[in-house]
Parts: structure tokens; C-alpha cells; sequence
């Protein structure tokens, strides 16, 4: 543990999340077992290994789900899934994620230090596929796929009323019924 925090202190973190992972495994009902899996999953982080600090905080949540650390894992957890974002031309799978993650984090732990930051990723995150949608929605009317544009501005509309996007989708919605004869 103590070589480990040694590579991390380095910024040497592929090195220390393998000791701090070797820590836990050697010593599992120590009282160092814990520290070392959240360490090695920050440490993960740190180094852009997002898919071994996910399995790092799932390990974390199977073995220690009463300990003190469980928000700040979920917001790791949360912040490995945000940091895996690409643009809204993607599959906005990562986003999704993300988004689940920091809802559970702020409804679980509303009074954590990491719900206020949570709460300001998911509006980022609710934008976000907000934006994904309507870029689909716009490429189905420049096609006149108007069924399809209609259905995915209706669902910006309805599940999605918070987000910058509204007001476009009840434009684009307007030209999608206007194109198909319907202008009432």
C-alpha cells in the first residue's frame, strides 16, 4: 500500500493502480482493503483507463456497499462514463450512463459533497441527449422522414422540457406538420 501511494504520488498511476489492486487482493479483510480499490480506481482515472475504474468501483460497491466512500465511488463511477462522452453525432450510450449514475448518486446522497456537481453533469447530460435527438431528427426531415422527425420531437418535447432544446423541437415540429399538411 505504502509502494503504491509512492507510484501515485510519482503520477506513475498505471503502476499504482496495479499495487493498490495487488493490496487488495493480497489483504481483502484488511482494514487497507477499501482505501485501496478507491485509490486504484482514482488512479485508473488519472490515467485514462476508464473501463479498469469502472471495475474497480463495481468491486468497491459489491464488497464495501455501507462504507463511507460509496458517493464518491459513484461519482468516479459517474465521471468515467461523463469523461467517455463523444459528440452528439454518436451513440449517446456513455451519456446515458453517465446520466443514470449521477441520478442515482444525487438521490441516494443529496447531502454529499458531490451532489451539487452531479446535479450540474446531469443537466449537461440531459442537454446533451436532448442535442443527439434533434440531430437525428433534423437529418430524418432533410430526408422527409417526417413519421420518424415528428416521433423524436415529440420525445424531446415531452421528456425532455428542461433543456435548451425544447424550443427548436416545437419549431422543427411546426415545419414537420406544416411538410406533411397538417399546418393547425
Amino acid at each position: 500500500y505504502t509502494s503504491a501511494y509512492a507510484e501515485f504520488n510519482d503520477e506513475n498511476y498505471e503502476q499504482a493502480a496495479a499495487e493498490f489492486l495487488k493490496a487488495e487482493t493480497q489483504y481483502p479483510s484488511s482494514q487497507w482493503a477499501a482505501d485501496a480499490l478507491v485509490m486504484a480506481a482514482y488512479s485508473q482515472y488519472l490515467d485514462g483507463d476508464f473501463a479498469g475504474a469502472i471495475l474497480a468501483t463495481d468491486r468497491f460497491m459489491r464488497f464495501h456497499p455501507g462504507h463511507a466512500d460509496v458517493p464518491y465511488v459513484m461519482y468516479l463511477r459517474g465521471m468515467c462514463y461523463y469523461r467517455q462522452v463523444s459528440d452528439v453525432r454518436r451513440e449517446p450510450g456513455m451519456s446515458a450512463y453517465a446520466l443514470q449514475q449521477f441520478q442515482t448518486l444525487t438521490k441516494r446522497f443529496p447531502r454529499s459533497p458531490y451532489a451539487k456537481n452531479a446535479q450540474n453533469k446531469i443537466i449537461i447530460l440531459k442537454n446533451y441527449i436532448a442535442g443527439k435527438v434533434m440531430y437525428s431528427a433534423r437529418n430524418d426531415m432533410h430526408k422527409e422522414n417526417w413519421t420518424s422527425a415528428i416521433n423524436r420531437l415529440q420525445s424531446v418535447i415531452q421528456d425532455a422540457q428542461e433543456t435548451a432544446m425544447t424550443p427548436e423541437a416545437l419549431y422543427r415540429l411546426t415545419e414537420c406538420y406544416t411538410a406533411i399538411g397538417l399546418p393547425e
